[in-house]
């Protein structure tokens, strides 16, 4: 059954659906298979994900990016996902957000990567209005320079996805799962990754984030909010994902090869 949310009229259609600790792999089969196999606009947001997880894009290689040692040792799960990117840690301090559109669902949105990546910064413009010294630095979300969003987006012939990993809240000693980054955005200057990034909780409340969310995707969309159960009933192709768990032998054998 389909929930009415916000009508809009001569606005696009966008279906809205909210998780709250859906592990962040299910989440990404579920980002993938609606990229691929469904012509509709979706806005999905997952208020933090059940236990720890490293998350990687797609061309990201284990050695260059994660303390091996201690991800097996602890055995912390790694994802390589399906979309580019950098790498995060996730857990329950973790807010996802994802869009999912056609080409033609943002008026002269040209899908190129630093085109979508502005017309999000200014969606969340609206979000953080008044709060912070908020903006987008490069691929990321700042208040400042201090990094509270990383951003994730594939691309296809006729749809695209951007997708974002915001930090309500992290664990310290999580962050040291992750090495400090060939490849690091200028401004971060060389930085930790605890004196890199900020917590937004010192800024606004979890749930008025999500809220004013929603809110600012309907200034631009026509929502509808859908039930988790009905996605298997939004496309009937036959759907495998490519985003997975890297197993403890192949980031035994990246230790080794990056030795």
């Amino acid at each position: 059954m389909l929930i009415p949310q916000t009508r809009n009229i001569g606005l696009p259609m966008m279906n809205l659906m909210r998780f709250k600790g859906l592990p962040i792999l299910q989440q990404l089969h579920i980002e993938e298979k609606l990229l691929r196999t469904t012509s509709e606009n979706w806005c999905i947001i997952n208020d933090g994900t059940s236990d720890p997880a490293i998350v990687m894009g797609v061309s990201g290689k284990p050695a260059e990016l994660l303390e091996i040692g201690s991800v097996l040792r602890d055995q912390v799960p790694v994802i390589r996902r399906f979309t580019g990117g950098g790498t995060v840690i996730v857990d329950h301090g973790t807010i996802f957000v994802t869009f999912i559109c056609n080409k033609e669902a943002v008026l002269d949105l040209k899908p190129f990567p630093r085109q979508i990546m502005s017309w999000s910064s200014l969606l969340y413009s609206k979000v953080f209005q008044g709060i912070g010294d908020f903006h987008l630095r490069e691929n990321d979300y700042v208040f400042g320079n201090h990094k509270f969003g990383g951003n994730a987006q594939s691309i296809t012939k006729s749809r695209w996805i951007h997708h974002t990993s915001f930090l309500w809240d992290f664990e310290v000693r999580n962050m040291t799962y992750l090495k400090l980054p060939k490849r690091a955005p200028e401004y971060r200057l060389a930085r930790g990754h605890l004196d890199f990034i900020c917590r937004m909780k010192d800024y606004m409340p979890r749930s008025t984030f999500i809220n004013k969310t929603v809110e600012a995707t309907g200034t631009q969309f026509s929502l509808r909010s859908i039930m988790s159960e009905e996605i298997e009933s939004c496309s009937e192709t036959e759907f495998y994902p490519s985003t997975r768990l890297l197993t403890d032998k192949e980031l035994e054998a990246a230790a080794v090869a990056g030795q």
